[in-house]
């Protein structure tokens, strides 16, 4: 019925666990079957590789590691946030947007595309970007992008990562612009919640 569990390492040894626990109790087959396809599921669509850092001095290496790992496809990929990026579509943006205090903001185009990405950024505007989140007009980068946690890179992670998008290639995406607190947009967005009492105890 399922794929052998052979090679799955710690994962093959807890489903062949779950599996003999069905056979042991037959009156729990059926939940038993749907927790085992679950963790069956689960255990295949992880990667078959861990990130690794690069070995090499290669910045552009570097950066990609960096951009990989800290979850900016998550956000800037379509289909990241399913699970599901699409490596035609890598940082090109998305239409998904966030919804919360701020208004309405969507992911941008990270892709070095001239007229809707950072092809008219200069690598150290995207450095100054991420050190000291302000884009090269000056304007602030806010949430939700964690800022909070990028202006720690150091001035080399920085402008490894501004290399490394400097060199994937160019797709033209406009994201839609940005919606002002209390106006209703109109496509696709996920709906942060005020904060929570002990969440917002240092917002007061």
């Amino acid at each position: 019925m399922f794929r052998s569990f052979d090679g799955l390492g710690h994962q093959g040894h807890t489903l062949r666990r779950v599996t003999a626990l069905i056979a042991r109790h037959p009156i729990v087959t059926l939940a038993g079957t749907l927790l085992l396809a679950l963790a069956t599921l689960s255990c295949y669509r992880q990667p078959t590789e861990e990130p690794r850092a690069p070995t090499s001095p290669d910045p552009v290496k570097h950066g990609e590691y960096l951009v990989r790992t800290v979850g900016c496809e998550h956000c800037h990929t379509p289909g990241g946030i399913y699970g599901e990026p699409d490596p035609k579509r890598q940082l090109a943006g998305s239409d998904l947007g966030w919804k919360g205090p701020w208004g309405v903001r969507y992911p941008a185009n990270l892709t070095p595309e001239m007229e809707t990405g950072l092809g008219s950024w200069s690598e150290d505007d995207i450095v100054h970007a991420i050190r000291l989140a302000q884009r090269p007009d000056r304007t602030p980068i806010q949430v939700p992008m964690p800022w909070f946690h990028f202006v720690y890179f150091s001035e080399d992670d920085a402008r490894a990562i501004a290399r490394y998008l400097k060199t994937i290639p160019p797709v033209a995406h406009q994201v839609p612009e940005r919606i002002a607190p209390g106006e209703k947009p109109t496509g696709a967005y996920i709906d942060v919640p005020p904060a929570p009492a002990w969440d917002a105890q240092h917002l007061q």
